[in-house]
């Protein structure tokens, strides 16, 4: 086993981690092993919180800042992707490994001893940066110890444990909050950040490489802003700015000006914080464009579904939440078995171009959901999404790694989890956008507010409340504003797949 890999986009390019001497097999499933605990802890950071804000919020109080708790994590998270690329791809991953958990566990001492809110958001910010500084490093690190083909399982494994999270995080905040207290939600993690901060030092090789670099500040900074523009602009819409608000008006046009001041800065930078010929390279482009695509799908899933099952079907909220499993376990399935296929073949094309078709198929079956839809149904169709979804997240970076020089390998793999929130973000919006108006025009004359509150008129208890044949109109108009929902989930599912057919393909190599 080596710690290199032959250049995979220009023949002659080295890997940016150059060690001392290669690791052993043992080192490198210790390494691996602390990586991929890295990667869980700091992927159950997101969503752990999901179930406790309602306590913290009686607790504290601040429900007008409720939502900063989450968008405040989503953003910095972004923002540190593509920084924390770049930076291992000139300092090694072990320093930004261990930077990343020791940012990542001040973040959790400051929200978990929170006395206000805005002190919560503080921390989760904090805790966002680290948050999204181990997760590309953690996939970076399996780029630079393994060779392409052997990269597919490990990066399987790393998706897996990115699925499980979206799982065990909500349950988990449920558990700590009714058995102890909102503030271990914070600090449950702690002494697995430590565990995987002793193993990274002790078994992760040091870099040989000492030469002096130079950190391309204003890109950095010019990338913060437009990133921050692209994950606020959705969040101002959802507050009920609209569309055509100054707010959002004002953050569109700053994020543009940010966009082209970035071109211009990364034109000429010595070492770009991400180099512009990346834009050139085939994988990288068409694996970005499907991962901003299937994010929209994906994220528009996990937000009204839940919902949906709430308030039409009277799930509670405990198993609306375990309706998720089954799609956590197609992904975790297909994205591991994705893994395997890279590994034993050395092909990947076909799997993201079939897995989006399969994506598409499970999105238009849940767009005409209705009071009379099986839950069974929904179960099942939960598990296609899940297994259109796993092959994407472990390809992609797989993929990208294998396409492009290793000096840019932190970068490369950044990319894919920042175009994959960046639609998360904006698919969330619109789709939120287009409920609510459905909902209204559903609902106008049948419940009070319909009209002016969409959304935040509805939920389980309302609608008990009202009389029998209210109560079927209100399921009827709430299904109905779904539909489009997810028959706009569909098509970019199926505009990622018909752009997946673009890929070309580059077989891994080093069996």
């Amino acid at each position: 086993m080596t710690a290199t890999d032959p250049a995979a986009a220009s023949g002659d390019a080295p890997t940016s981690a150059a060690y001392v001497e290669p690791p052993d097999r043992a080192t490198v499933r210790l390494v691996l092993a602390a990586v991929a605990a890295t990667l869980l802890f700091a992927s159950l950071g997101q969503t752990i919180v999901s179930t406790a804000m309602p306590v913290m919020v009686a607790d504290l109080g601040g429900m007008d800042h409720i939502t900063w708790v989450i968008t405040a994590y989503l953003l910095a998270s972004t923002i540190a992707s593509p920084m924390a690329g770049k930076l291992g791809d000139m300092y090694g991953r072990k320093l930004v490994l261990q930077s990343g958990i020791a940012v990542f566990v001040l973040g959790a001492v400051i929200a978990g001893t929170a006395a206000s809110m805005g002190q919560v958001i503080a921390g989760r910010l904090v805790q966002g940066f680290g948050a999204g500084t181990l997760i590309v490093t953690a996939m970076a690190t399996v780029g630079d110890l393994l060779p392409p083909r052997q990269r597919g399982m490990a990066q399987g494994v790393l998706g897996a444990a990115f699925g499980v999270s979206t799982v065990i995080g909500p349950l988990l905040g449920g558990f700590i909050v009714q058995n102890w207290h909102w503030h271990w939600i914070f600090f449950v993690n702690l002494p697995v950040g430590a565990l995987a901060f002793v193993v990274i030092l002790v078994a992760l090789p040091r870099r040989t490489e000492r030469q002096e670099r130079r950190v391309d500040y204003a890109g950095a900074a010019l990338l913060a802003t437009m990133l921050a523009s692209v994950v606020l602009l959705p969040n101002a819409v959802g507050e009920g700015a609209g569309w055509a608000s100054l707010q959002v008006g004002a953050l569109a046009v700053l994020g543009a000006l940010a966009l082209a001041g970035f071109v211009l800065v990364e034109g000429r930078a010595k070492e770009p914080i991400l180099p512009l010929s990346l834009f050139r390279n085939n994988t990288f482009l068409v694996v970005n464009a499907v991962g901003f695509l299937v994010g929209m799908g994906m994220f528009g899933t996990i937000t009204f579904l839940p919902l949906f099952l709430q308030v039409v079907k009277g799930v509670s909220p405990t198993n609306s939440g375990l309706f998720l499993v089954p799609m956590m376990g197609g992904l975790i399935f297909a994205s591991t078995m994705a893994g395997r296929v890279m590994s034993r073949t050395g092909r990947y094309k076909l799997m993201p171009t079939l897995s989006t078709g399969l994506l598409a198929v499970a999105l238009v079956s849940l767009s005409n959901l209705s009071a009379e839809s099986p839950l069974w149904f929904i179960a099942a169709a939960l598990v296609l999404v899940g297994l259109g979804l796993g092959p994407v997240f472990s390809v992609g970076v797989a993929a990208i790694q294998n396409a492009i020089p290793g000096s840019m390998m932190g970068v490369g793999t950044a990319s894919a989890n920042m175009f994959r929130l960046i639609g998360g973000s904006i698919g969330t919006a619109a789709f939120g956008a287009v409920f609510s108006a459905g909902l209204a025009r559903n609902l106008s004359g049948h419940m009070p507010g319909a009209e002016a509150g969409g959304l935040r008129s509805i939920g389980a208890e309302t609608l008990r409340a009202l009389p029998p044949e209210a109560q079927l109109r209100v399921m009827e108009g709430f299904s109905e504003a779904l539909h489009p929902v997810f028959w706009i989930a569909a098509l970019a599912a199926l505009l990622a797949c018909l752009m997946s057919t673009q890929l070309r393909e580059l077989p891994l190599s080093g069996a």
